[in-house]
């Protein structure tokens, strides 16, 4: 256990292995053949590649496993993908905003976080907004951990629960689409 401590970068190389691990059993053809032969429960099982698809390290999974249905109707595929993962977003959103606001609250104080809101001049505040937006849309909508952009909507303080769950709805259901199609 001390020497996973000492490793120096822990967290990427369990992310690392973890793409490995599901580029490995998604590559066999029992479990591509598995994927294929589950016909309704494939609706369970995109819900569940949907919600996996927003954390960062089961992600790799849930592209592998999103890669390798066959939907017979990829539209409604999508969507149900796309609720599973705006209901991983609303969890990561609660835990950030109950479990984080301190923090985030605490951060501002800081010299450096000050430096990077110093933009006010420059930028106006609605521009800042829109670009936290974007920026963080296209994290959500992306295989990159949702964590990261949800902490970054959760952070602004005044996004609602509605707001997240319209967005991300869209998001997912777009980012799972894509996949689909690939």
């Amino acid at each position: 256990m001390k020497k996973l401590f000492k490793f120096r970068y822990p967290k990427l190389t369990l992310l690392a292995l973890s793409i490995a691990a599901a580029y490995f059993l998604f590559s066999l053809d029992v479990v591509r053949e598995f994927m294929n032969s589950l016909g309704v429960a494939g609706y369970v099982g995109v819900f569940i590649a949907g919600f996996l698809f927003s954390f960062g390290f089961t992600t790799p999974f849930a592209i592998g496993a999103l890669i390798t249905m066959q939907p017979q109707n990829i539209f409604l595929y999508s969507l149900i993908g796309g609720f599973g993962g705006m209901l991983a977003d609303l969890v990561i959103f609660g835990m950030i905003r109950f479990s984080f606001m301190d923090e985030f609250k605490k951060f501002i104080k800081i010299k450096s976080a000050r430096k990077i809101s110093s933009l006010k001049p420059t930028l106006s505040k609605k521009i800042k907004y829109y670009l936290l937006y974007v920026f963080a849309g296209i994290v959500i909508a992306s295989p990159f951990p949702d964590e990261v952009g949800v902490s970054m909507l959760a952070g602004l303080g005044h996004i609602k629960p509605t707001s997240l769950i319209f967005i991300s709805f869209i998001l997912h259901t777009l980012g799972v689409f894509v996949i689909l199609n690939l």
